[in-house]
């Protein structure tokens, strides 16, 4: 490790940051089996900057930019050098805590590959590096120049290069233009500074918007006819309440739907396009009651239970059962109003005119989404605390825009629980008593004490003293938990007798099961350390295969007396699920038994999709972050309603899932993942489909992704084949092209080989057809491998051994380029994709009827046999 590093780890406190820890090296340099890579990291800091960072040496070297990039080849960029940075850095986004090395907000602005011009090690020792970006916004050639001007820290100049992707500052700020991550939903909302107050926005243009016969003058409305249609404006995900002048309502858990009224006309569409009018008719009629001569609306489908907290599954169970009469329409923002467009309107006032709309109405379906006045912190305790998706804030004075806005943002609850206290560090800097506190759970099963993170921020000065005299009386030499940390984390660290309770809230858990953003609550004294294990198993119904689980399940209490495995209930059986909440993603806190439920719920998509094919499964016994189990045969396996198919093909016998018992079944044996083969048991030597998945280096940007995706697709088009899409759950894309069955294997395999092989020679700086991540430095290795006989693909909806628990999606091609990664798409929000659009995607695969033929061969290069 580099003394950069070295550098990097004694500025930071990571029982506080949840930033990565440099870990040192040992044995020998990896080959290099990935390109370069570089970051840009968005940084609201004690000043708002941007982390420009470029791998090299096994370190990213890093500059600060004030401003930001330019694609302007005549404006320079200042850029002051920092201490090198771990490649794990490059995606991190967070919150970094007050009183810390570089406090603020952190989020991915741009992420891809950086190639040297020249030897990039001997450029950045001489100051004058000139490299090649490949990313999601930046492109081009640019130069890094070390300055000769006097400071602490060296000064260099970030300057695009002269070429086609130059673009002069006065038409395009790329930094302005495009604000938000690369990677996920996060934006930072720029700070609103304390000794200025907000104007008041100037109106545009007044007019009276007609409200039941009334006027109400508008800033900023014109009128114009009533647009056909009007997408929603998303919130971005920000990690504390910015300054400024801001309302917040609370964030319900339901369907986002837009209502578009013409007189008595009344649809209803949801935040994708798609027509529900049918799936609400009682919404729709309490809608065309309110008299409007038009309007459109905006708001969110939910269902309270008991104690009036939205319910997703039972807004799901409406659905199912045709009982929209239960559905409440909450509604925030009205775009548009009887011939007036309000888009401009600032946002408090299009709400006001919505309210006043809202009271002439007397429907107990249609409610007005009230704002909350008091601190933004308090409201996300509350809204916390009764067990709510979080808050959304809007900024006083913004106009409604059709997209992702910074003017909108989502403020999500925290976890919270107790923890055992199992240690704790020495203090660093200015604090005193102790650094922070290291946490542990009990497991359920065994009853080991498993460490589970640090917490080290909540401490007022007060705390922090009497606390610590608390802690030193419990100091033992060795640790109470069976996994204590290594390395950097061991240093400094006083174990503790495993005594005193900790309530504690955090974001997260990581994949081994540590706490990140984690904030101390306080102590608890009412219950004992031994008592502090995983919760106790629930009794969950689920329907079968014809009635999807999350439509129709509903929950149980466990009895007093003993705790009781699950049971999956199936109209062929029920399956016993044991360890229930046996925990098989830190990161997501995703259950086993959460797991069986999403595979109930899906159970009238998958099925299909594993019907009468041999399929292979991935276990995880130990979750996710244990030794998986790749399985291709039944045995020692009593999986209830499996199906096991001869040995004759391939030597041992296969395993068919073609009912919801298997399918369960399966999951209780701790199984994960499902693979299915591209033939079905009636013509097991016929293959009914080939599949190309697209394999990307890791560090090329997602645009690459897409790109490759489309010009595959052009290229099938060009042969006169069909594909459908979908997503492969982690990093990349799967086309699955279907056949008819006239074609042995080696023949299918052959084509699909040829196929990959033409597009590397059209493109051998894209593609490569060569496996193994050395042959796909820098570009995407489309995988035909799987076309063989026994070998298999991730089925469509299944579910990944991934942080996460990312699943397989299938989707239409013009939604490609709207994809932010091949894991957009999780067990817990796969509910909402699959009841927007169904199998939509897949739709007309069965109804393809197409097959290789030799002028397809001729043309991707098969010689004639």
């Amino acid at each position: 490790m580099n003394k950069n590093l070295d550098d990097y780890n004694r500025m930071r406190d990571f029982s506080a940051t949840s930033e990565p820890a440099a870990v040192k090296r040992t044995g020998r340099k990896p080959a290099k089996d990935h390109a370069l890579q570089f970051c840009i990291q968005k940084h609201d800091a004690s000043r708002l900057h941007y982390d420009f960072r470029l791998e090299l040496d096994g370190a990213l070297k890093s500059w600060a930019v004030p401003k930001g990039p330019s694609l302007d080849p005549k404006v320079k960029r200042l850029a002051v050098h920092v201490e090198d940075h771990p490649l794990d850095y490059a995606t991190f986004e967070g919150s970094i805590p007050e009183g810390h090395y570089g406090a603020g907000d952190v989020i991915v602005w741009d992420r891809g590959v950086w190639i040297p011009q020249d030897d990039p090690s001997k450029a950045y020792e001489k100051g004058r590096l000139k490299f090649e970006l490949q990313g999601e916004k930046l492109g081009g050639l640019w130069n890094l120049v070390r300055t000769h001007m006097p400071g602490k820290q060296e000064q260099w100049f970030l300057i695009k290069h002269q070429d086609g992707a130059a673009r002069p500052e006065s038409d395009y700020d790329v930094v302005s233009a495009e604000p938000d991550s690369v990677i996920s939903e996060r934006t930072i909302v720029a700070r609103t500074p304390k000794t200025k107050k907000t104007a008041k926005p100037k109106p545009i243009k007044k007019l009276a918007a007609p409200v039941r016969g009334k006027s109400a003058p508008l800033t900023g409305a014109h009128k114009a006819k009533l647009p056909d249609q009007i997408k929603p404006e998303l919130a971005t995900l920000v990690e504390k309440a910015p300054d400024g002048q801001w309302s917040y309502e609370v964030k319900f858990d339901g369907y986002r739907i837009m209502a578009r009224i013409d007189h008595n006309e009344v649809k209803l569409f949801t935040r994708n396009g798609h027509d529900w009018t049918h799936k609400l008719p009682e919404q729709a009629k309490a809608l065309a009651g309110m008299g409007l001569e038009s309007a459109w609306l905006d708001g969110e489908m939910v269902v309270a239970d008991e104690q009036g907290v939205p319910d997703f599954q039972a807004l799901q169970n409406a659905f199912e059962a045709g009982r929209s009469a239960n559905i409440l329409y909450y509604l925030f923002d009205m775009p548009y109003l009887n011939g007036v467009d309000l888009r401009e309107v600032p946002v408090e006032e299009r709400r006001a005119a919505l309210a006043t709309v809202l009271k002439a109405s007397k429907d107990p379906l249609l409610r007005f989404s009230d704002a909350f006045g008091e601190d933004p912190q308090a409201l996300l305790n509350s809204a916390c605390q009764m067990r709510m998706e979080g808050l959304i804030g809007k900024r006083l004075g913004s106009p409604y825009v059709s997209r992702r806005s910074s003017d909108w943002i989502k403020l999500k609850c925290k976890h919270r629980q107790e923890f055992v206290i199992v240690g704790f560090t020495d203090p660093k800097g200015t604090r005193s008593a102790f650094g922070a506190l290291l946490l542990g759970l009990h497991e359920r099963d065994s009853g080991k004490l498993r460490y589970a993170g640090k917490v080290g921020t909540g401490f007022t000065e007060a705390t922090l003293d009497s606390l610590h005299q608390q802690l030193k009386p419990l100091q033992t030499k060795k640790p109470s938990v069976v996994n204590p940390p290594t390395g950097v984390e061991l240093k400094g660290v006083h174990w503790l007798k495993p005594e005193l309770l900790a309530e504690v809230a955090f974001a997260e858990m990581t994949k081994d099961g540590s706490v990140r953003h984690a904030v101390f609550h306080g102590l608890r004294d009412d219950k004992s350390a031994r008592d502090i294990t995983e919760e106790r198993a629930t009794a969950v119904k689920t329907a079968s295969a014809k009635k999807p689980a999350t439509r129709s399940s509903a929950v149980a209490k466990p009895k007093k007396a003993e705790p009781a495995p699950s049971q999956i209930g199936l109209e062929e059986g029920k399956v016993r699920i044991t360890h229930p909440d046996r925990v098989i993603d830190a990161s997501s806190g995703t259950t086993k038994v959460q797991l069986a439920q999403y595979y109930a719920s899906v159970a009238e998509w998958i099925l299909p999709q594993l019907k009468d094919r041999p399929v292979a499964l991935v276990r995880a016994p130990d979750g996710i972050a244990g030794e998986l189990f790749f399985q291709k045969n039944a045995e020692r396996l009593a999986i209830p309603g499996m199906t096991t198919l001869d040995q004759k093909l391939t030597g041992q016998p296969m395993m068919v899932i073609n009912n919801a018992e298997a399918l369960i079944g399966a999951v209780q044996m701790s199984t994960v993942e499902f693979h299915t083969w591209n033939a079905t048991s009636d013509k097991l030597d016929k293959p009914d489909r080939f599949v190309l998945d697209l394999d990307p280096d890791p560090a090329l940007p997602w645009k690459r992704m897409v790109e490759a995706t489309q010009l595959t697709l052009s290229v099938l088009d060009e042969l006169g084949l069909k594909a459908f899409l979908k997503t492969s759950g982690g990093k990349g894309i799967h086309l699955v092209v279907p056949l008819t069955r006239k074609l042995g294997w080696d023949e299918v395999k052959d084509f699909s080989h040829a196929i990959v092989s033409h597009m590397a020679k059209l493109l051998p700086e894209r593609f490569s057809a060569v496996s193994g991540p050395k042959n796909r430095v820098g570009r995407i290795f489309i995988d035909y491998l799987r076309n063989g006989l026994g070998a298999t693909t991730i089925c469509a909806y299944a579910a990944r051994t991934r942080e996460g628990m990312p699943v397989s999606m299938p989707i239409f091609p013009e939604e490609v380029e709207a994809l932010k990664g091949g894991n957009q798409w999780n067990i817990h929000n796969a509910h909402e994709r699959l009841a927007q659009v169904g199998d939509g995607p897949w739709a007309d695969m069965k109804k393809t009827r197409q097959t290789i033929t030799a002028e397809m061969r001729r043309r991707v290069g098969m010689k004639k046999t």
